[in-house]
């Protein structure tokens, strides 16, 4: 009786251990730019943020704009790291929703990419330019994610430049007119590429998964926006789709619809997979309803516009591994 108990057990658990139809575990993959460190949900010590994460249940985070910056429910800023709660304890916030590791991927300012994981992490690589005359506003970084039986996942992430006139541009009026601002983004954009997937000879075989806060539209989404074909905000997602192997999943899974993922109506918040990685999706969507829903905050001005929960919108990707 004791060995047909024991037999049992072991395969009760190896039945929850394994997926229904034995073809291999699901990963999923979350992306949200959080606007200032969710500002949002900071006075209620993250307790929405945490709610609704968990009820995802993602396998891996990739949170953009990561950092505390501004003091509860104001617009001042915080002027001491000790005041801030984020970057430095997203291990502790981590914890609560179900992931053991965590790490800053890209930081150059106060708009950092973090990940979190339920999976071990390490760093390959914090990108934030050459020194000389490439500048990566604020910061990139190229994280490995252990998967387990030798499988990695190779995760870019991604913050660039946001306006219209050149990182420090002595002019600003005129170098907006002059569109200096696109020009640097798609600067950063070929700096970044060729410091993660250009250092490998075989990216479109391994699984890469690249970003983030792109600030900057496709030329994909044309149909949309009605711009001239050689408007300069197609720059950066043009040399990404004609220099690189990576594929973008939302319009792969959606093609001709339109899909925003910022309450302005924009679709700069991008999920790029190489091919190797785009043939394992089970699914991919922008989430628009429950706590993700975008709204401004009734103050306006005076609270420079910012959301509940976020300007931008979360973004889901599931596979099939």
């Amino acid at each position: 009786m004791k060995r047909i108990l024991h037999f049992l057990l072991v395969l009760s658990l190896f039945s929850l251990s394994c997926p229904a139809d034995g073809k291999g575990k699901e990963l999923k993959v979350l992306y949200w730019n959080i606007q200032n460190g969710m500002w949002s949900d900071q006075v209620y010590n993250y307790d929405h943020f945490v709610a609704y994460v968990r009820s995802l249940d993602p396998d891996i985070c990739i949170w953009c704009e990561a950092e505390s910056r501004y003091v509860t429910d104001t617009a001042v800023k915080m002027q001491m790291p000790e005041d801030q709660y984020l970057p430095w304890n997203w291990d502790l916030l981590a914890r609560r929703y179900g992931h053991s590791y965590a790490l800053v991927c890209g930081k150059r300012d106060t708009f950092p990419q973090v990940i979190t994981s339920k999976y071990p992490l390490r760093i390959v690589k914090r990108i934030t330019g050459n020194g000389d005359d490439i500048i990566v506003a604020h910061g990139a970084g190229w994280a490995k994610v252990d998967l387990g039986k030798g499988k990695e996942l190779n995760i870019v992430t991604v913050h660039t430049w946001p306006a219209r006139y050149a990182y420090k541009a002595v002019d600003e009026a005129a170098s907006a007119e002059a569109r200096e601002g696109d020009l640097f983004r798609a600067k950063e954009m070929q700096y970044i590429c060729e410091q993660t997937i250009g250092t490998v000879p075989d990216g479109s075989r391994q699984w890469w998964l690249m970003t983030g806060d792109f600030n900057a539209i496709s030329s994909i989404d044309n149909f949309h926006y009605g711009l001239p074909a050689d408007d300069p905000s197609f720059l950066v997602h043009d040399y990404v789709r004609n220099n690189t192997p990576y594929m973008d999943v939302i319009e792969r899974l959606y093609p001709g619809e339109f899909q925003k993922s910022t309450l302005s109506g924009r679709r700069i918040d991008m999920v790029y997979l190489t091919p190797a990685l785009y043939d394992k999706v089970v699914s991919g969507k922008i989430l628009y309803e429950g706590f993700a829903d975008s709204r401004r905050d009734p103050r306006g001005k005076d609270i420079h516009n910012f959301c509940h929960p976020s300007d931008h919108y979360p973004v889901m990707v599931i596979f099939k591994l």
